[in-house]
C-alpha cells in the first residue's frame, strides 16, 4: 500500500517511559548518544504499553535499558620502536533473549562506554528485525589502526583477543567488525583466538573466505541498504530508475550502495570521506572510487584528478546541499543534521535511508517527518551487515559454504521482511508511513515477548 503522507511518532506521556529515562540519564552521565538511542525508542513505545500492560508488570523497560554485560580491559602492546602503549577495550553484552550477543567491534580513538553501549542497545533492536537468532552487543577499543604498521596491528589485535576470549564463543557472542576492522585486523583475532582455546570455531564473523567467512558479507551492509529502500520505493509507485542519489562516506558501505544503484538504474552524484567530499554530475565512477579507496588507500579528493567534471569540497557538511532525489547518510552518527534536512527538503529529496548508525540528528528525522519525506532509520536500513553475519554463523554451524546468490537471495529476503514489518507495525500502531516507530515497535515487541517467556532474567 502506498504511504504518500508520513505521520508523525505518536510520544504518548507515560509515566514509566519517562522514568526510565531518567533513570538512564542519572546511570548513565556523559553518555549523549546512548541517551539519544534510548529516548527515540521509549519515545515510539507508549501505545505498545497501553496495548500490552504486561511489558510493564514484567519492568522489562527497566531491564531492557541495562546491559546485562559490561566488560572493560586493559590493552597493552608494544610499537615496531619497543615502546608500550596502553589502550582501553570494552565489550558491551547487552541483551541475549533472542540468541548469543551479536555485534560489531569497532577501532576507533573516539571509542568510549557511552558509544560502545549506544551501538549495543541498536543492535538489540536491529538484531531483532533480522528474523534471525541473535542478541544485542557492541565492542570495541580507542585503538587507531590507521598509520599502524601490519606488526602493529598484530600485536594489538592479539593483546585485545587474549582479554577478550574469555566473553565470547559460538554459543554465547559472536563479534563482527566495524569501523577500523576489516579483514586485516579480523584475520589477527581469529588467530589468537584459535590459539588460546585451540578451537576452530564460528566466535567471529566477517571472516576471510578460505576460513569460514561468507560470500556477500563485503557487500552486504550497502546492498542492504538499497533491497529496503527498493521496497519503500516501489510500495509509493517509484524506483531507482533515473533518480539521483547522494550518499555520505566511501567505505564498503557506501561503494556497494552505490553499485546497487547504478544496477537498478540510479545515478549516484557524491561519496566523501573524513575530509570532504566529491560532486559528479555524470555520475560516480565506481571503478575509480574502488581503487582510489580500497586498493590505493587514498583520500576520496584524488577522484577529481581522473574526473574532469567531478569537483571536491572540502569538509562534509556540504554535502546534502547538493540536489538529489534520494539521501543515503552511510558516514558516521549525527552527521545529517537539521539544517542538512532543511537543504534537503528544499531541493525537494523525497526519501532518505540511514546506511550508518544513527546519522540523522533527531531534529533531522523531524524535518524529514514534518515535509512528507520517506525515512528508514539505521536499526533496519543498515541491518544487512548483521543478517549476513548471522547467515555466517549458520554456515559455520553446518560447516557449509553458500554461493554468493544463495546467500544474496537470503539478504534480499531478510531485508523484504523487514520493510514488511516495519510497516505493518506502523500501521498497526496508528503512525502509517513512520518507520521509526515501526522499527522499534516491531523490534522492541520480539524482544520484549521472549523476555517474558524466559522469566525474570
Amino acid at each position: 500500500m502506498a504511504t504518500n503522507t508520513v505521520t508523525q511518532t505518536v510520544v504518548v506521556t507515560n509515566p514509566v517511559t519517562q522514568a526510565v529515562y531518567e533513570q538512564v540519564l542519572s546511570r548513565n552521565p556523559g553518555e549523549p548518544e546512548f541517551h539519544q538511542a534510548v529516548k527515540e525508542v521509549l519515545d515510539c513505545l507508549g501505545p505498545v504499553l497501553n496495548k500490552h500492560p504486561q511489558y510493564l508488570k514484567a519492568k522489562i523497560l527497566e531491564r531492557l535499558v541495562e546491559p546485562e554485560r559490561q566488560l572493560i580491559f586493559r590493552v597493552p602492546w608494544q610499537d615496531d620502536n619497543g615502546e608500550i602503549h596502553i589502550n582501553r577495550g570494552f565489550r558491551v553484552e547487552f541483551n541475549s533473549a533472542l540468541g548469543p550477543y551479536k555485534g560489531g567491534i569497532r577501532f576507533h580513538p573516539s571509542v568510549y562506554l557511552g558509544i560502545i553501549k549506544f551501538l549495543g542497545f541498536e543492535q538489540i533492536f536491529k538484531n531483532s528485525l533480522t528474523g534471525l537468532q541473535m542478541g544485542g552487543a557492541k565492542g570495541g577499543t580507542d585503538f587507531d589502526p590507521k598509520g599502524k604498521s601490519d606488526s602493529e596491528v598484530m600485536r594489538f589485535c592479539q593483546s585485545f583477543m587474549t582479554e577478550l576470549y574469555r566473553h565470547i564463543g559460538p554459543d554465547t557472542d559472536v563479534p563482527a567488525g566495524d569501523i577500523g576492522v576489516g579483514g586485516r585486523e579480523m584475520g589477527f583475532m581469529f588467530g589468537q583466538y584459535k590459539r588460546i582455546k585451540n578451537a576452530f570455531e564460528g566466535v567471529l564473523t566477517g571472516k576471510g573466505l578460505e576460513w569460514g567467512g561468507s560470500l556477500v558479507r563485503t557487500e552486504a551492509t550497502g546492498y542492504g541498504l538499497i533491497y529496503i529502500m527498493d521496497e519503500l520505493l516501489k510500495d509509493n509507485a517509484k524506483s531507482f530508475d533515473g533518480l539521483t542519489v547522494s550518499i555520505s562516506g566511501s567505505g564498503n558501505v557506501a561503494i556497494f550502495a552505490t553499485q546497487k544503484v547504478q544496477q537498478l538504474g540510479g545515478k549516484v552524484i557524491t561519496l566523501s570521506d573524513s575530509n570532504g567530499f566529491i560532486y559528479d554530475p555524470d555520475g560516480v565512477n565506481l571503478d575509480t572510487v574502488k581503487q582510489t579507496k580500497l586498493v590505493e588507500r587514498k583520500r576520496i579528493k584524488e577522484y577529481v584528478s581522473i574526473h574532469k567534471n567531478a569537483r571536491y569540497t572540502e569538509g562534509c557538511s556540504g554535502i546534502w546541499n547538493v540536489k538529489c532525489d534520494v539521501a543515503l547518510p552511510c558516514a558516521t552518527e549525527n552527521e545529517l543534521d537539521r539544517h542538512a534536512a532543511e537543504a534537503l527538503a528544499k531541493n525537494g529529496c523525497i526519501a532518505v535511508a540511514e546506511g550508518a548508525n544513527m546519522p540523522c540528528t533527531p531534529q533531522a528525522v523531524d524535518v524529514f517527518h514534518s515535509n512528507n519525506m520517506l525515512f528508514v532509520p539505521g536499526k533496519a536500513a543498515n541491518a544487512g551487515g548483521v543478517a549476513v553475519s548471522g547467515l555466517e554463523m549458520a554456515q559455520n554451524s553446518q560447516r557449509v559454504f553458500w554461493t554468493f546468490e544463495k546467500a544474496d537471495t537470503e539478504l534480499k529476503n531478510i531485508m523484504t521482511t523487514i520493510y514488511k514489518n516495519i510497516s505493518q507495525a506502523a500501521q498497526e500502531y496508528d503512525c502509517p508511513g513512520n518507520f521509526v516507530a515501526g522499527a522499534n515497535i516491531a523490534g522492541f515487541i520480539k524482544v520484549a515477548n521472549a523476555m517474558l517467556a524466559q522469566g525474570l532474567v
